[in-house]
């Protein structure tokens, strides 16, 4: 535990070093130090006055320490959340089945893994939905619905993504994550969506939801609502990012089709996602790996931050996935690969300024391919949870 710390805090020094020097930024550039957002909210005035804040005014709330108490409030809390993130990983896979050691090892790779350290003492609030799904998923396994439904309501708030696991969760817990359940066909779990349990989910859920949303429209008015949520449906980004899209949604920016073409990109993520909500929600953690790493990768946009977004469920998939060594560095080296090859053109464009824009979407399509075939391979070296290991473990 000592070298996790040490490990945090030497990412934790860096980010505070360049904060005072502000030469090569390390700092999320938007978000200098999690500081542009609080004054507004301080003062009483709406955090949408600045133009590119997307994100509920809760989070300008949450930041507000870093006015009157220090400045890098926002990177102290982060880290945090990466911490008891892996705290909730070790208590999900003991509930799951794994020893004590054995689940300080999975949860390693959580709280040793460069990326979400980095993003998180960069300034960027991922960790915090990170760990409000992680905690809503603990909940659930040990049946306390009011407190899942709560943690699942306020991450739904805070950003719209998880809202890809209410099908699952609510098959879930109408089964009882029961595999055998699934055998009765999709007529009979419809049939059982209707209970108790469910309606307690549905109703808390709902209600977090709607009454911190209706707050903030009272207080703020349609932009809560717009820049919130809204934004994100009809959102065309230019720039160029790791989605298969960009170039279609860059070349068309000025079209009449342009907003017809960004809702039509949805369809291939709401048909996947629903394929593998009714396929796999008895094992709900490998569910939600699975909708959330293809609702990253057929998005929109799609930055390296919102990996972390399904890197969080991985050490509760990898105890069951019977990949030999050669394989799983196999993909591994697929993964960064793609990344690679995608981020040499996005350089070239970037810093000196050539047309490669081209090479940039072949880039995001090959990544799309290897991403595919990556959940392909996991999909078919998975070995779900029994019936017979969920009671040995209850």
């Amino acid at each position: 535990m000592k070298n996790l710390e040490s490990n945090d805090d030497d990412w934790l020094k860096n980010g505070l070093f360049d904060c005072i020097c502000q030469y090569i930024t390390f700092t999320e550039p938007p978000l200098h130090c999690d500081q542009m957002w609080s004054p507004w909210a301080l003062h009483g005035e709406s955090p949408y006055n600045r133009s590119t804040y997307r994100y509920t005014p809760l989070l300008a709330w949450m930041l507000l320490p870093n006015i009157y108490a220090t400045p890098h409030f926002g990177k102290l809390l982060f880290v945090t959340c990466d911490v008891l993130s892996g705290v909730l990983l070790y208590h999900i896979l003991c509930l799951r089945g794994l020893s004590s050691d054995a689940a300080c090892r999975f949860c390693a790779l959580w709280l040793l893994n460069p990326l979400p350290i980095g993003v998180s003492t960069r300034g960027n609030a991922e960790a915090l939905l990170s760990l409000l799904v992680l905690a809503t998923l603990l909940c659930l396994e040990l049946k306390r619905f009011f407190m899942a439904a709560f943690f699942y309501g306020l991450s739904v708030h805070m950003k719209i993504y998880p809202v890809t696991y209410a099908l699952p969760i609510a098959l879930y817990i109408s089964t009882h994550g029961k595999l055998e359940a699934q055998k009765r066909g999709v007529f009979r779990m419809l049939q059982r969506l209707f209970n108790k349990e469910l309606v307690l989910f549905a109703a808390v859920a709902g209600a977090v939801f709607f009454w911190l949303t209706l707050a903030f429209y009272c207080l703020y008015g349609w932009d809560s609502l717009h820049e919130t949520y809204l934004y994100h449906l009809t959102r065309r980004d230019i720039r160029h990012n790791f989605s298969p899209y960009f170039y279609m949604i860059y070349l068309t920016a000025e079209s009449q089709w342009s907003l017809v073409l960004g809702l039509v990109s949805f369809l291939p993520q709401l048909v996947l996602v629903l394929l593998t909500s009714l396929a796999f929600h008895a094992d709900l953690p490998f569910c939600c790996f699975l909708n959330t790493a293809i609702f990253v990768s057929f998005n929109k946009v799609c930055t390296s931050q919102y990996f972390l977004w399904y890197l969080c469920f991985l050490p509760l998939i990898l105890p069951r996935l019977r990949l030999s060594k050669k394989q799983g560095v196999g993909l591994l080296l697929l993964w960064f690969a793609g990344q690679g090859l995608w981020l040499m053109p996005a350089y070239y464009l970037e810093f000196e300024g050539h047309n490669t824009f081209v090479y940039i979407w072949l880039a995001g399509l090959l990544f799309l391919f290897n991403n595919s075939f990556i959940m392909v391979q996991i999909i078919s070296h998975y070995i779900p949870e029994t019936v017979q290991q969920r009671k040995k473990t209850e």
